[in-house]
């Protein structure tokens, strides 16, 4: 495999006042690149504390962490900061825009942060929502869009800045089905052409879209299930 993602004997442990609650469990998983991944796992599994984890929202508590080659575990804050705004594209259940920036500049804002041109910014923003589909809603705030458009803009906002991997955290949770099955197919197709994507879903529908499904349970890897690849 073409490693880019590595965890070692990776655990999590949470200090719940004197308890101590174990998140996960000596997880072992390598993520090739261009890989479509999907986490599935009862409420309690795992799988939230493991994208935390992959998206460098959160240290493990014990084990390795590699990051295309590099030891994600041992860097510093700042450093965990900048890989995680210029490797990794989140895309959340709720979306998380900011209500009072235009679609455009919600895509824009990652951009902001790395101090991008705002020529360049805009440039670069208008057409990833134009690739999603929303080329005319640029100037439309998140509260004139519908949820499928709020979606859309989320998934050109993580795609701004060119990362290794896109990690969608219930993407179509709060969905009806007819729009969440139009926004995996973008998800979908975004893989296809070479990106990588790990999804969260508790849809069996959603992960039958899926290359390889890893299954949760009790902070373990209950069973790594390779599927049918079909481009």
């Amino acid at each position: 495999m073409n490693g880019l993602v590595r965890l070692h004997a990776v655990s999590k442990v949470y200090a719940m006042g004197s308890a101590a609650v174990r998140a996960l469990r000596g997880i072992d998983l390598e993520i090739a690149a261009g890989e479509f991944l999907g986490v599935m796992g009862p409420s309690g599994s795992g799988k939230t504390t493991l994208m935390d984890i992959l998206g460098c929202l959160s240290r493990p508590s014990a084990g390795t962490y590699e990051f295309e080659g590099r030891r994600v575990d041992q860097i510093d804050d700042v450093a965990l900061a900048a890989l995680r705004g210029e490797r990794i594209g989140f895309v959340f259940q709720t979306f998380n825009l900011l209500p009072r920036l235009t679609a455009l500049e919600n895509v824009e804002l990652p951009m902001l942060y790395r101090r991008v041109a705002r020529r360049q910014r805009r440039v670069r923003a208008a057409a990833l929502l134009e690739r999603v589909g929303l080329a005319g809603r640029a100037a439309h705030r998140p509260s004139e869009l519908s949820g499928g458009e709020r979606q859309r803009v989320a998934i050109a906002r993580a795609l701004v800045n060119q990362p290794s991997v896109i990690l969608a955290d219930e993407p179509t949770g709060a969905l009806d089905s007819a729009t969440g099955a139009a926004i995996m197919d973008l998800i979908q197709g975004l893989n296809r052409g070479g990106q990588t994507v790990v999804v969260v879903t508790h849809d069996p529908t959603i992960a039958a879209r899926m290359h390889r499904i890893l299954h949760l349970r009790d902070g373990v890897v209950e069973r790594d299930e390779l599927r049918a690849m079909s481009r």
